[in-house]
């Protein structure tokens, strides 16, 4: 089937991006690890102007008007660049989400996934508004990292043109499997997010070992707690050296359990695939297992370097993406009905909404 040249170009938008959400994602993972996440401790400006520089000029007013932060002009600059980005991501989404209302006549372009991004921008201009107010409260740090990884998602998914056949029977299986180690995976990175705005990478700072035992102590009562009261700075953690460790631990345990499961369906979808493109896409889930993996290991190893954390999360990124991209091969296309520019009868047509 030929696509229409409007379709195609809405998915060069949206995969260009997807690389820029790419970018917010580790770029807000690089925000963190330097302890920028209070660098402006209001929104959307920082200390009242639009770039830290114009701080500088007024710095003892900014000092009064914020005591509890003082201002230093690196962590500032780093939460800003993180927002300038961020809001050309949501220019870009608004403009994809317009491209396709004004396209809305091609049954081929997707409308009800660009209105759930701009939905989906607005809640997360909210949870980083609330990131601040609420210095950095782990449950909204969180929500607004899957925020981030759910908006990469949704635009990589745009940006992919569904398979264009019927779907094998082989393949069936192999689609359940999907679904299953991606939820997994969902699972996995919002773990991750736990664990890092809980500042719990350190916790376990040996490998395979965990402070040189195979079960070290944890406290799992307080480790997944969602808020500790009102009113409280999580900058660098409230949690005691137990509960951290049971948040790694699990950490731990989940990279292995959805590993492995990855790689048992890049396996299957290997032997039964019935064409290149899943063959290809199956390789790629499988390399981003173990480079994560690698990423993961030699990051405790190294003793946490900063470099090594955001690769970590650029890592995660890279697998989100390779499981989206097989499972979008893997996906049965549904039939549509397409008019003709010509004659406007009708034609058969199968695009994946």
């Amino acid at each position: 089937m030929q696509y229409s040249n409007s379709l195609n170009w809405f998915r060069r938008a949206a995969r260009i991006a997807a690389l820029l959400a790419a970018i917010v994602v580790v770029v807000g993972a690089w925000v963190r690890l330097t302890d920028a996440g209070l660098g402006c401790p209001d929104w959307p400006g920082c200390y009242g102007h639009l770039h830290p520089a114009q701080v500088l000029d007024r710095l003892a007013d900014a000092n009064a008007a914020f005591p509890s932060r003082p201002f230093e002009y690196q962590k500032a600059l780093h939460e800003m660049v993180h927002r300038y980005i961020a809001s050309t991501l949501g220019l870009l989404i608004l403009a994809l989400a317009g491209f396709a209302w004004w396209n809305r006549r091609d049954p081929s372009q997707p409308k009800v996934l660009p209105a759930v991004l701009v939905g989906l921008v607005c809640v997360q201009g909210a949870l980083g508004a609330f990131t601040v107010t609420l210095l950095l409260k782990p449950l909204i740090v969180t929500l607004h990292l899957l925020g981030g990884l759910s908006t990469l998602g949704l635009l990589w998914w745009l940006s992919l043109a569904p398979a264009r056949r019927d779907a094998k029977a082989a393949e069936r299986p192999v689609r359940r499997l999907a679904v299953i180690a991606f939820a997994a995976l969902v699972v996995q990175l919002m773990l991750g997010g736990w664990t890092s705005t809980n500042y719990a990478a350190v916790a376990c700072p040996d490998f395979p070992t965990c402070q040189g035992q195979w079960l070290p102590q944890t406290e799992f009562s307080t480790a997944f707690a969602l808020s500790h009261g009102p009113g409280i700075d999580y900058a660098g953690g409230v949690l005691a050296q137990p509960a951290r460790t049971a948040i790694h631990f699990s950490h731990r345990i989940g990279a292995l359990v959805v590993g492995s499961l990855l790689l048992l369906l890049s396996l299957s979808a290997w032997r039964r695939a019935q064409n290149g493109a899943v063959r290809l896409a199956a390789v790629a889930v499988a390399a981003a297992v173990g480079l994560q993996w690698l990423i993961g290991m030699s990051l405790i190893w190294r003793g946490f370097p900063l470099w090594l954390g955001t690769s970590h999360n650029a890592g995660a990124v890279l697998l989100l993406l390779a499981t989206l991209t097989l499972l979008r091969q893997l996906w049965p296309a549904t039939s549509a009905i397409r008019f003709s520019s010509a004659d406007g009868r009708r034609q058969s047509a199968r695009p994946l909404r």
